[in-house]
C-alpha cells in the first residue's frame, strides 16, 4: 500500500514539474490555431467576402471573419490590411468559409 502510495506521489510530482517546465519554456508556436491555417486560395476568397474592394476593414467588418482582431491588425491603427489578413491566414486567425 505504500509503495503505491508513494508511486502515485511520484508520479504526480514528475507531472508538475514537467508542467512547469513546459509553461516556463518561451513559445515558439508560429501559429495562433496550427489546424486552422488557410492555404492562400482560401484566405484570398475570405479577403474578397470581408473587402470586396481591397481596402482596410475595421472591426465591425471583420468580426465574421476574424478570431482575434488585435491579434491580426498589429500595428496599432486598428484596420486590418490586405498583408496584415494574409499574415492572420497564416496563423491560423481567419475562419475559413468552408463548412
Amino acid at each position: 500500500m505504500r509503495l503505491t502510495i508513494l508511486t502515485s506521489v511520484a508520479l504526480l510530482l514528475s507531472a508538475g514539474c514537467a508542467f512547469a517546465q513546459t509553461n516556463m519554456t518561451p513559445n515558439t508556436m508560429t501559429s495562433g490555431r496550427p489546424s486552422a491555417v488557410l492555404n492562400d486560395d482560401q484566405c484570398q476568397a475570405v479577403w474578397k467576402m470581408a473587402s470586396a474592394n481591397g481596402a482596410t476593414i475595421s472591426k465591425d467588418q471583420a468580426v465574421p471573419y476574424i478570431v482575434n482582431f488585435t491579434t491580426v491588425y498589429g500595428d496599432g491603427d486598428s484596420k486590418i490590411t490586405a498583408d496584415e489578413f494574409q499574415a492572420g491566414c497564416a496563423k491560423g486567425m481567419v475562419k475559413s468559409t468552408q463548412p
